[in-house]
């Protein structure tokens, strides 16, 4: 049942929810109880969710109630959180937006065990697309995710089912992963905030790495300073640095006066070339124009990117190879997804050992820009959320240059390894969301938290909610 006071809480950050939770009102039973019931009515719409844990939900409620009542604190105890579904949850299938019967994971993952660790309630498992490939969030396994801005267009992709139940007010924050932009971009096509975080900063366990390193997980939220709080969660400094962690206390302090380079031409754009939407760039500049209101210097420069496309599509599409080989029946996969795990299993062997090998190259050629700047700040795509069914019936090449088109700016900075944000850029006039990139040098979490917790008090993006109506 949605009562009243949980209704009200329906845009409510994490803070406010463990807040209100330690006093007593509601209880976390009864916000999850909304919570599901949210969930419940806007699947045949928004079809944010592959899996929802009803009752394991309840039970973990009716546990963080009682410990609650017993006088226990922890950084989330009680509220509900959602995770993308690449992540293992014991008792849950890891299908990574593909078909088939999938075995349940017999154990959690070390980001999973973190979040309970921290009190959280995990309602459920957000959809994506095949194995991660795609900036759009459909597929043959679950159908089509859309965007509450718009339910014409998509949230964007990969981590495109948590951006909308963020989005949307059915969960707070959600935990997605980003190998190309795909926490980014689906944040930035839903007016949120998210982090992809410095290599190695979180836990890959079981695995070694993801994606061959370029894919780490990280948080969507409506305020920095909740992104912030999850990822203090999910890389275990809450234990270490008390209830905010060294990430919320970032997003608490001044950044100091920075100089920040605008770059707006893509990083690739193949033969043709992209050009960027008009109101994708306006988004950009006004941020641009944001940040020198602030008092920062905002100069043009663009990093030396060179052929680092080189470097990344082995690794990704070994990637794809390799998920290819989980999955119970390949004849079920997208045609598209058989496509590039074959060119994957060809490249697996001596072009991923070249990536690996001229990764500190690559480092140090687009590392220069740092010598000169203290953030870069480019579009986190190049075209507003792209309607429903962008890709649909499109061969393995058309897809890729819908991709190319829509979002060539995100993927470098998952090769460098080092951490970048979206924040939220406003609107086409079409009431479509857009959003900017800050991009940082390795370790600059707390530097780009804190410049994106200031520019956030100038431009209140979070008040701005979707249209959208729950039925």
């Amino acid at each position: 049942m949605v009562t009243p006071h949980t209704e009200e809480l329906r845009f409510a950050g994490l803070e406010t929810l463990a807040a209100r939770l330690a006093a007593g009102t509601p209880t976390a039973t009864e916000l999850v109880t909304g919570v599901l019931a949210r969930v419940a009515a806007t699947q045949p719409t928004l079809n944010a969710f592959r899996r929802v844990r009803e009752s394991a939900a309840l039970a973990e409620a009716a546990e963080a109630d009682r410990r609650i009542a017993a006088g226990e604190r922890a950084p989330l105890l009680g509220v509900p959180i959602a995770i993308k579904d690449d992540i293992h949850l014991a008792g849950e299938p890891t299908a990574f937006g593909a078909p088939g019967d999938f075995p349940v994971q017999l154990a959690d993952c070390e980001l999973v065990r973190l979040l309970k660790a921290a009190g959280a309630v995990i309602v459920g498992k957000t959809n994506t697309p095949e194995f991660g490939q795609w900036p759009v969030t459909e597929g043959e396994a679950f159908g089509v995710t859309r965007n509450p801005w718009h339910t014409g267009h998509t949230p964007g992709g990969s981590s495109g089912g948590s951006a909308a139940a963020v989005a949307a007010g059915l969960v707070p924050a959600a935990v997605g992963s980003d190998g190309a932009g795909s926490i980014r971009i689906p944040a930035a096509w839903t007016n949120l905030v998210g982090i992809k975080p410095q290599r190695g900063r979180l836990s890959c366990l079981p695995d070694a790495e993801l994606f061959n390193g370029i894919t780490t997980c990280g948080p969507l939220a409506r305020t920095v300073a909740d992104a912030a709080l999850l990822l203090d969660v999910l890389s275990g400094h809450h234990d270490r640095s008390g209830p905010g962690g060294v990430f919320r206390a970032a997003a608490g302090r001044e950044p100091g006066r920075l100089r920040i380079a605008l770059s707006l031409r893509p990083p690739w754009g193949g033969p043709r070339g992209v050009r960027p939407d008009p109101e994708v760039l306006a988004g950009v500049r006004r941020i641009a124009a944001a940040l020198g209101d602030l008092g920062h210097e905002v100069v043009a420069a663009e990093p030396a990117y060179g052929l680092i496309g080189l470097n990344f599509l082995p690794r990704s599409l070994a990637g794809v190879t390799d998920w290819c080989g989980r999955v119970p029946d390949q004849a079920l996969l997208d045609p598209r997804t058989r496509g590039n795990g074959n060119v994957g299993r060809w490249l697996g062997g001596p072009a991923l050992r070249v990536s690996r090998a001229t990764l500190g190259l690559f480092q140090r050629r687009v590392g220069r820009i740092f010598d000169a700047v203290d953030v870069v700040l480019t579009p986190t795509t190049a075209a507003p959320p792209l309607p429903v069914g962008a890709i649909d019936g499109l061969r393995g090449w058309q897809t890729d240059r819908v991709m190319i088109n829509a979002c060539p700016y995100a993927w470098p900075w998952n090769v460098l390894g080092w951490p970048a944000m979206n924040v939220p850029a406003g609107l086409t006039r079409a009431g479509l969301p857009v959003g900017a990139q800050l991009l940082g040098p390795a370790d600059g979490e707390e530097l780009l938290i804190s410049l994106a917790a200031q520019l956030e008090g100038v431009r209140q993006w979070h008040e701005l909610t979707p249209p959208y109506e729950i039925p």
